[in-house]
């Protein structure tokens, strides 16, 4: 039995990462025996590494009893090359377009079928969205996940293809009608969404490139676009070139601060309502 483990197989690592993998965006907060039944080890077993992840710091204990995600792994999290490079090249541009627009602003990468939220930026008067830094929305029906479907490969595509749910009525479920979306998105080089991943809120979204590859996608939330999409749009595409150069650049020709000139005029019109 591979680390003396209880069960034929699997080690203690294994068991420890299992645990951790127990927690996700719909499980924030598990009580031990929750999160055994979650990680597929027995409750004793979960009661000892628990014990140990706690005291690590990789666990926390809160006050009702159940297990959170402890702050060590944030800490660590945040060394992740798509943290320390993508994220720190990013924040200027994002700063910029938050800060001439008011709308969120989002920095996702390509998870599996998820789009992951690397960056993102929102004030009180930004449209709600369901979005945070780290949570994994699907990709059919975000603007930013749009962009790295219509670049991903093409097994990832069918895969999402075959499996499109219906968030809000207004949500494409359709496979043919996504597919051409997706080649739109490859022509135009910019996707867009109309309160499909959330009612009242409209999101346009373009690829940032590297070396010639799409390595991430850049967004903005807004409650409509009205006549302002050609400008949200051009605005993202200034600032997706500025991270892609920023990205394959030399140290020295890195944004190092927000103290540029905006991308994005500032004092836009308000957005109210989504159309088209």
């Amino acid at each position: 039995m591979a680390g003396n483990a209880a069960e034929p197989g699997r080690s203690v690592t294994s068991r420890a990462l299992a645990v951790l993998g127990a927690f996700d965006e719909e499980h924030r907060r598990l009580g031990l025996t929750e999160l055994a039944a979650r990680a597929g080890v027995p409750v004793a077993t979960a009661h000892r590494l628990v014990g140990e992840l706690v005291a690590w710091g990789a666990l926390s204990r809160t006050g009702s009893g159940k297990y959170v995600v402890g702050r060590r792994l944030w800490d660590i999290g945040l060394l992740a090359p798509v943290h320390t490079g993508l994220g720190q090249i990013a924040s200027p541009y994002l700063h910029d377009l938050y800060g001439a627009t008011g709308a969120t602003v989002h920095l996702a990468v390509r998870d599996g079928r998820r789009a992951l939220y690397v960056d993102r930026l929102a004030g009180h008067a930004s449209v709600p969205a369901v979005s945070a830094i780290g949570s994994r929305l699907p990709l059919h029906a975000t603007g930013v996940g749009k962009v790295l479907l219509a670049h991903a490969p093409a097994d990832v595509q069918g895969a999402v293809l075959d499996d499109l749910p219906r968030l809000t009525p207004y949500t494409v479920s359709q496979p043919g009608r996504l597919r051409r979306q997706l080649e739109k998105v490859r022509e135009e080089d910019f996707a867009t969404t109309v309160e499909e991943m959330t009612l009242g809120a409209c999101s346009a979204a373009v690829p940032i490139r590297a070396g010639g590859e799409v390595v991430a996608a850049l967004g903005v939330v807004v409650a409509r676009f009205a006549r302002d999409r050609a400008r949200l749009v051009g605005a993202l595409q200034v600032a997706a070139r500025g991270i892609g150069r920023g990205i394959t650049g030399p140290a020295a020709d890195r944004p190092a601060s927000t103290g540029r000139k905006s991308t994005v005029a500032r004092g836009g019109p308000e957005l109210r309502e989504c159309g088209p």
